[in-house]
């Protein structure tokens, strides 16, 4: 045999490998299908996933100078108490201490992970937007679908202003029945005038043979339904402007009864009767009256021993103030509010005592490289921290700067919790409390024309102007911010920046902070807080 022939079992040999070498290609060109055997190769794999574009962070992007926006923030409305959901329910040991489900859709996932970017917890957030989009590829059109429609970014036509030109047959407005409605657009004007003779009707009956139900609401006068509407709307406006939902008799009431709309615009719980335009107390709280009685007194002193009695000037008492603001409040609704009450208390920047307002503020650092190990890329670090603001009707307020989550900070600012029972590595639920500050508060007028001490500009009205204790006893701080609107339908629900410096008391001069990475305050409704101080 020839020695450069191979052997017939070493022929066979060689067909077989090539045979096993040509279904390993095969296999290897199509797709690999996901199993459980090859999971542990799968969690080697590094993953790419595209980056998220929703409309969060593109907000989160815009110049902070714009200080409106169109899309509704993520705001916490209605934070839950976590001390109320370790209790029992009525099942016994049953009871479900879990408020946030875990997702189990692609959509699910997708909006959690939202949640979490806006909280500033950028590793849950990726966790989930890496789950969305293995269940689904396409997961953010659905988003934007049911999120963002078209439908809500479709700008009104523009409306011809022009009077001359209007038709014959167009009705005059002295017929509208309340000047309640001027202030609506002409077509939901029309709508609303034509809801003017309906009634309460009650429910429709089960069955065509069980007898009709009685409406209890619509068998009550108009004034005692009124009273009832005013009750509701002073303990809570969401809910009373919530009612032109129910039925038109009531979508009438809520958008004409100027009765109910001036209670709460001069009410003390949420009206301008609380909005504060002159500090009333010190940055620790304590009243100023007191100092003002001491002035006067001191004043009228001086005027008996005094004999150029013009050269004396007393300081205005509260009443006085008070008087001089609910007159210039009359002159406002008339001439800038077109007599409305209800525009007036929507559109007139105030503070909201139902809540608090919270600044997310997250950005991102390079980290110092280790020469120890070998790496492709220089580590990134991701700092995340929460501003929080209350303010209360009485002047002052707490700020707060620290790392812990709205959930777990909202329910202990109080002014019980601030400095008391805090010391270093504290295991209370209120050591968030620790850091907090005590401050004081109040808005800038219409009519204010005086320019500001310390930044030299002129102030507008809807500027919210803070002073808080510092650091450390010798620095005061000051923050003025303006009150903005985020989302089509809301107003006065942000705080944008204009101005953060501290005040040196032992060498008398101001010191400017940046705002490179500040970001607006949002308000967020929390239940606990009530109507109350």
């Amino acid at each position: 045999m020839d020695p450069a022939t191979p052997a017939p079992d070493a022929e066979a040999e060689l067909q077989r490998f090539r045979e096993q070498w040509r279904a390993e290609v095969a296999r290897n060109k199509q797709p690999e299908a996901s199993s459980s055997k090859d999971a542990s190769k799968a969690q080697t794999r590094q993953e790419t996933v595209p980056l998220p574009t929703g409309p969060s962070a593109a907000a989160r992007r815009k110049d902070i100078q714009d200080l409106s926006e169109e899309i509704e923030p993520r705001a916490y409305h209605d934070l839950p108490d976590k001390e109320e959901l370790l209790k029992l329910g009525v099942e016994g040991q049953d009871h479900d201490r879990n408020p946030y489900k875990e997702p189990s859709t692609a959509l699910e996932h997708y909006e959690r992970a939202v949640e979490r970017e806006t909280q500033g917890n950028l590793g849950d957030s990726m966790r989930h937007y890496r789950r969305a989009f293995k269940l689904d590829d396409g997961v953010h059109e659905a988003y934007k679908k049911k999120h963002f429609p078209p439908s809500s970014f479709v700008k009104p036509k523009p409306v011809n202003t022009n009077p001359s030109n209007a038709a014959v047959t167009v009705p005059g407005t002295g017929h509208h029945s309340l000047h309640g409605s001027t202030g609506l657009p002409s077509s939901l004007r029309q709508l609303v005038d034509e809801f003017s003779g309906l009634r309460i009707e009650p429910a429709p009956p089960a069955t065509d043979a069980s007898p009709q139900e009685r409406s209890p609401l619509a068998e009550l006068p108009e004034e005692i339904l009124t009273q009832i509407l005013t009750s509701l709307a002073v303990t809570d406006v969401a809910s009373f402007a919530r009612l032109a939902l129910v039925c038109k008799r009531l979508a009438y009431l809520v958008l004409t009864e100027e009765s109910v709309w001036k209670r709460v615009a001069l009410g003390q719980e949420n009206g301008f009767a609380a909005m504060l335009y002159d500090f009333t107390c010190d940055v620790e709280g304590f009243s100023l009256e007191a100092n003002d009685s001491i002035a006067r007194y001191l004043a009228i002193e001086s005027d008996h021993n005094s004999e150029d009695e013009d050269s004396v000037v007393l300081p205005p008492a509260p009443e006085e103030r008070k008087a001089a603001f609910a007159t210039l409040t009359e002159q406002l609704l008339h001439t800038t509010y077109a007599s409305s009450w209800r525009q007036m208390f929507r559109l007139r920047p105030r503070l909201r005592f139902n809540g608090c307002y919270i600044s997310t503020v997250n950005y991102t650092r390079a980290g110092a490289t280790s020469t120890n190990t070998l790496t492709w890329g220089a580590p990134v670090h991701v700092i995340t921290y929460f501003r929080y603001l209350r303010f209360f009707r009485d002047g002052t307020c707490i700020s707060l700067l620290t790392t812990s989550e709205p959930a777990d900070v909202v329910h202990h600012l109080t002014k019980e919790n601030l400095h008391s029972n805090h010391h270093s590595g504290s295991m209370l639920p209120s050591a968030v409390m620790k850091d907090a500050l005590r401050g004081r508060w109040r808005l800038t007028g219409p009519a204010s024309s005086v320019l500001d001490p310390v930044t030299g500009e002129p102030e507008t009205e809807g500027d919210v102007h803070i002073e808080t204790e510092g650091a450390v006893p010798k620095y005061t701080y000051k923050l003025i911010l303006t009150l903005a609107h985020a989302g089509k339908g809301a107003r006065n629900n942000k705080l944008a920046w204009k101005w953060f410096g501290s005040w040196n008391r032992l060498t008398d001069d101001w010191g400017e902070f940046g705002l490179k990475n500040d970001r607006a305050f949002y308000w967020s409704r929390v239940k606990s807080y009530g109507v109350g101080l």
